[in-house]
């Protein structure tokens, strides 16, 4: 592979939304693109990896007003909190922006209004659902109701959960605002329109240009099938977000700033980088541009993104390459198995390095689903990375210190494979600019295989022990050495915080791509401390268990209003003759089990002493019932009994949460069910 030239390549993620947690499935995509990136700058391009938090739409605006807080405050600290959570996964950013910025708003207008002028964007009435107590108009997952179809409760406006039927709104039984709880009324408002049908030929040829995977083609031309419908690309007021110009009262919807994000966040490095932006951005520009995404949000990369690029006189991406979704032990990510890990939970037990190896080695350029199978996660990072690649340097650094005085013997004693060593990077290379991470995984694995067994058939500990071996000994590892320097060139995409470790143990200024050809000899190291250690299964089931207990019933603390100073829900007042009315008693959790059809509750048979009680509460996403089985805790014994669709609640056990997690109440050893909370 020619490395002459260096390209100008533009890389960004998917943004992710300013309100919630980063998570191991949001991982899998930035560790990706940054795999990607370092393979790129090692080889000598200028490539350029920006992303940003896209921070506009009702819900930032709903969860800031019932934090308290202004949605600008709410998405500084949540997007705080991303780029701690990226930096500790090694995910290199060249910028990290916000959607919420000058630049996103003056390239959203400029896009807009050339769309505009250009014919492209049309205005009509539509019908909506309409909240009128909270005054304004409902998407309809804000929206609920009975199901038209199957008649189960409590089902989103646009699809029923329990029987799969899709539908209108307007088709929900006795339909209630998700927000207020009030009746929806139907009202008529004026929307804007970006003319997506006018784009259908540019898009088939674009898209049968080679900009996306076969598989995401195919699944494109079933939308070309069916046809396009304009795209509504404005929401009412209140929004957070861009007013549209000349339309007061509306705003773009979230989606159409959302990419356009891409451009602002490059635009904030060109401006304090002094880069030139039109390079990259001009209709003809020579420079790369590829957008990695997840595998759910290609309509709007594939079709919507290139259409408005296209419109607006400006270039579109050399690729979208898109990736599919994380599974853990072979089933989707679960908060009550406690395998919906957050990242900050994850590097609590874990080191992230094992993570980014573990994606690299799964990693293709398709869009299958990757499974992190725990088991085979620890064994994989253990035996390659632990039992190979450290091993040689492990086994090699104590000869070179005792026998050269940290200095590699000033010839290499096997050319010819360490040569053949440095001629396998450009294959390798190649599997890496095709994004086949996880064939070139194989590859370094097969060479360090190798390295293994020379070092193996040479035995330097066995020459060792023999009169006058000594610099037969230095050299073997001296060629040890320099086929580890090889490795880590290879992965340094992958594991930079290890590779930046064995640079600095190799006392080398660099490990980028061309500098593997210069073989080492009468070289100084450092001497060896371990780079990686061992994954322990204990850390991982710790880290599970954690996951169980720090992951909250976002949607009940969501409900909670709160006051505007403090994260405590705002509550009355009451006289201590009506607190003495509640009856709290001790009670064992004698059984506990999931509900079928409920993400939420867990149902809890409670001993009493003498009774029982059927109580369902909503600690699933915190517990499992096995792990509550048997547990004292509190409960209020005399609240009037619930009827709820999956049978009668006769109670409510105590728990406290707060953005942390859920955690039950419970009594000090000794305390007996029945007995009453004083």
């Amino acid at each position: 592979m020619s490395n002459s030239a260096p390209r100008n390549i533009l890389v960004t993620s998917a943004l992710p939304y300013a309100n919630g947690d980063i998570h191991l499935g949001h991982l899998l995509e930035y560790i990706q693109t940054d795999i990607w990136v370092r393979f790129q700058k090692s080889r000598g391009h200028h490539c350029y990896y920006v992303c940003a938090d896209d921070a506009h739409g009702t819900a930032i605006m709903l969860r800031a007003e019932q934090e308290g807080i202004t949605p600008e405050a709410l998405i500084e600290r949540v997007s705080n909190a991303h780029q701690v959570d990226f930096a500790t996964f090694g995910v290199g950013f060249d910028n990290y922006h916000s959607t919420h910025s000058d630049e996103n708003r003056y390239f959203s207008e400029l896009i807009y209004t050339r769309l505009r002028d250009q014919g492209h964007i049309a205005t009509r009435d539509i019908e909506q659902m309409f909240d009128p107590v909270k005054g304004l108009f409902l998407a309809d997952r804000f929206i609920k109701g009975t199901c038209p179809k199957c008649h189960s409760d409590d089902q989103y406006g646009d699809n029923c959960e329990k029987c799969g039927a899709t539908y209108t709104p307007a088709e929900l039984i006795d339909p209630v605002s998700a927000i207020s709880g009030a009746t929806p009324e139907v009202r008529s408002s004026t929307h804007y329109f970006f003319k997506l049908p006018e784009f259908s030929a540019f898009l088939e040829a674009w898209i049968n240009d080679g900009h996306v995977q076969p598989q995401i083609r195919n699944k494109l031309m079933e939308w070309f099938e069916s046809g396009f419908n304009e795209w509504d690309i404005s929401r009412d007021a209140p929004y957070f977000g861009f007013e549209i110009p000349d339309a007061p009262g509306k705003y773009f919807y979230v989606w159409l700033d959302a990419p356009i994000g891409y451009l602002a966040s490059f635009k904030n490095l060109c401006e304090r980088e002094g880069i030139d932006f039109d390079s990259f951005w001009e209709k003809e520009s020579s420079a790369e541009v590829y957008h990695f995404i997840g595998k759910d949000i290609v309509y709007f990369h594939a079709l919507f993104w290139p259409a408005m690029l296209h419109g607006a006189g400006m270039r579109t991406p050399t690729a979208v390459n898109c990736h599919g979704f994380l599974t853990v032990d072979g089933a989707k990510m679960s908060k009550s198995r406690g395998t919906f890990i957050k990242a900050a939970t994850y590097a609590e037990h874990l080191n992230p390095e094992y993570l980014r190896y573990y994606f690299a080695a799964k990693l293709s350029a398709g869009v299958d689903d990757l499974d992190l199978n725990l088991e085979d996660f620890a064994a994989r990072v253990n035996a390659d990375l632990v039992g190979k690649v450290v091993n040689i340097a492990s086994r090699c650094a104590g000869f070179i210190k005792k026998l050269g005085g940290c200095r590699l013997s000033a010839r290499c004693a096997e050319p010819e494979l360490v040569e053949r060593f440095i001629q396998a990077g450009d294959d390798i290379a190649r599997d890496f600019e095709a994004r086949e991470f996880g064939r070139a995984m194989r590859k370094i694995m097969e060479l360090a295989d190798d390295a293994n067994t020379y070092i193996a058939d040479q035995a330097p500990w066995a020459l060792a022990k023999e009169e006058g071996r000594e610099q037969q000994v230095l050299e073997i590892c001296s060629v040890g050495i320099n086929l580890f320097r090889q490795l880590m060139v290879y992965l340094a995409p992958v594991v930079p915080a290890m590779a930046f470790e064995a640079q600095r143990f190799l006392k080398l200024d660099t490990l980028d791509w061309a500098s593997r050809v210069t073989v080492l000899t009468d070289h100084e190291i450092e001497k060896f401390k371990p780079l990686m250690t061992r994954i322990e299964r204990d850390r991982v089931n710790a880290m599970i268990e954690a996951s169980k207990e720090d992951l909250v019933e976002e949607q009940k603390l969501k409900e909670t209003p709160k006051g505007p100073l403090a994260d405590e829900p705002i509550a009355a007042e009451i006289g201590f003759d009506d607190f003495a009315k509640v009856d709290l008693r001790i009670a064992r959790i004698a059984k506990a089990q999931y509900v079928e059809g409920a993400d939420k509750l867990l149902q809890l048979t409670l001993d009493l002493g003498g009774e029982t009680r059927n109580v369902f509460s909503g600690i699933r996403s915190a517990y499992s019932p096995e792990a509550l089985e048997g547990r004292l805790t509190v409960m209020v014994a005399n609240l009037a009994p619930r009827k709820m669709r999956f049978g009668l609640s006769e109670g409510m056990v105590l728990a406290a949460g707060d953005d942390e997690g859920i955690y039950l109440m419970s009594p000090d050893s000794g305390a007996k069910p029945g007995q009453r909370v004083m």
